[in-house]
């Protein structure tokens, strides 16, 4: 090889430091940061995974773990929290509640009846603690002792669940918190050399369980995280990331939910580009989006509570108690806004699910029964929300669905559909034969005109609509100054 002339040679360095410093700038040209460790992908995924947990409109939540032996209470006090993080309260000896391993013994726990439960309920896919904050882990995980193999139960927990769901129907996502307050390598902060070592042991086990978990229940569908915004866990993002990638190869169409890492800056759900890392955005945690622009175009889900205090169970529920029709209103709203409505569910300690929450399942199965049509497989309808309710679309089809919660006294339901948009039929979901003639209002804009005003559950009517080169046409000119 001829050797390289030296003004050649100093072109060649003057260049790769250019490159380099290039790379490490905080801005490129179209303007946004250059990050490693942000989103891997713009836009929405458009695989048939993806596309299946877009169109399941309504899913369940279950927290369940020792937590739900003290429900929320120890010694006769009262805690105010949620109860999963009873062990975090000064009211709670740690070594009190690292102990209720020895009692946890669900002798009622019945993988097919909450399957059952689900199923009428018209659930599409259920998210399941495997490991709350706690540490104490669901399936007997050959990475610690803290697990169901040590209780009196022994036996696993989250393999029949997963079962008895599948069985039913209803796909499984399975809920893992990085937070594990049992681990003693586990850190809030890394303040110190052996902070660093100890939590590059922690990082090591956390791995492991999530690949055995992926190994021993490979028909899941996704991966729920928590306990993912402490400083420890927030500058790991390298590692996380190849965490990720790892965990996508071993389970192709893996699902993970934006909570699981952050950027190389700490951010997290979003970049510092503010664009969406994982494959939907989890931070619509009890609350939901006002408008469509919330959501910037990304897949998203809402998890929610019934009492304002309860995810794991609590003996006594506070706060206001949502009913079935608030409920279901929120379910209508997400499915508008183009997102999933997941409602948690909390078994007590001998793995009962308590009776109001069984009451609240009944009904909205009840009412899905009837009405899932305007829920499954449906987006976002690109109307303008009226005061009576929610629109809702069925996914690649001209059919809208009007999810009527507040009639009006007049008893008339306007609707205003796009320019050149006609209605070719309008009836009530689940009773074809009860239609409505739409009277125009002006263009583009009826009434769709109720028989009766004395409804006693929110209700669905279906508006099939074509395009038309006339929209809604009227044969008269309104009235001029």
């Amino acid at each position: 090889m001829k050797s390289i002339k030296p003004i050649i040679l100093i072109f060649l360095i003057t260049l790769l430091i250019h490159q380099t410093r290039y790379t490490q700038q905080t801005v490129i040209n179209n303007g946004e940061a250059m990050l490693k460790h942000g989103a891997h992908r713009i836009g929405r995924r458009t695989d048939a995974d993806m596309a299946r947990w877009r169109a399941y409109g309504l899913g369940q939540f279950i927290h369940w773990g020792l937590y739900a032996i003290p429900g929320g209470e120890w010694n006769g006090k009262i805690y105010h929290g949620a109860s999963e993080w009873i062990r975090s309260w000064d009211g709670m000896p740690k070594p009190a509640y690292d102990s209720l391993i020895n009692h946890f013994n669900p002798a009622k726990f019945d993988a097919g009846s909450w399957a059952a439960t689900a199923k009428q309920m018209g659930v599409k896919y259920v998210t399941i603690t495997t490991k709350h904050h706690d540490g104490f882990c669901l399936w007997p995980s050959q990475y610690t002792k803290y697990t169901i193999a040590n209780s009196p139960y022994k036996k696993d927990i989250i393999k029949p669940l997963v079962d008895a769901y599948h069985k039913a129907g209803i796909d499984v996502i399975l809920y893992f918190s990085i937070m594990d307050w049992n681990n003693p390598d586990w850190r809030y902060e890394i303040k110190t050399p052996a902070d660093s070592i100890a939590f590059e042991r922690f990082k090591k086990f956390t791995r492991n369980q999530l690949l055995e978990l992926l190994t021993r229940y490979p028909s899941i569908k996704g991966l729920w995280f928590d306990g993912t915004w402490d400083k420890s866990w927030t500058k790991q993002a390298a590692f996380a990331d190849g965490l990720e990638t790892e965990m996508r190869k071993l389970h192709p169409g893996l699902i993970i939910g934006s909570r699981f890492r952050a950027d190389e800056n700490g951010k997290r759900h979003f970049d510092s580009n503010r664009h969406l890392m994982g494959d939907y955005e989890q931070g619509w945690e009890r609350k939901i989006p006002a408008t469509i622009n919330d959501v910037h175009g990304n897949d998203w889900d809402c998890v929610m509570t019934i009492p304002e205090n309860q995810w794991g169970y609590s003996k006594a529920w506070e706060g206001h108690i949502k009913t079935t029709d608030e409920l279901l209103e929120m379910l209508a709203k997400c499915v508008s806004l183009d997102g999933n409505f997941v409602l948690n569910f909390g078994p007590d300690g001998e793995g009962s699910i308590r009776k109001e929450e069984l009451a609240i399942a009944k009904e909205t199965g009840n009412w899905m029964a009837v009405n899932h049509e305007a829920i499954y497989n449906c987006e976002y309808a690109g109307l303008d929300t009226q005061n009576w309710g929610y629109f809702t679309r069925q996914t690649g089809t001209d059919k809208i669905y009007m999810l009527v919660f507040n009639v009006p006294v007049s008893g008339a339901l306007r609707v205003k559909l796009p320019a050149q948009t006609s209605i070719l039929k309008a009836y009530r979901l689940g009773q074809e034969e009860q239609t409505f003639m739409p009277e125009a209002i002006q263009a583009n804009e009826s009434f769709i005109h109720l028989k009766t005003t004395n409804e006693k559950q929110p209700f669905v009517i279906v508006l099939e609509t074509t395009k038309s080169t006339d929209g809604n046409s009227k044969t008269y000119e309104k009235a001029k100054t």
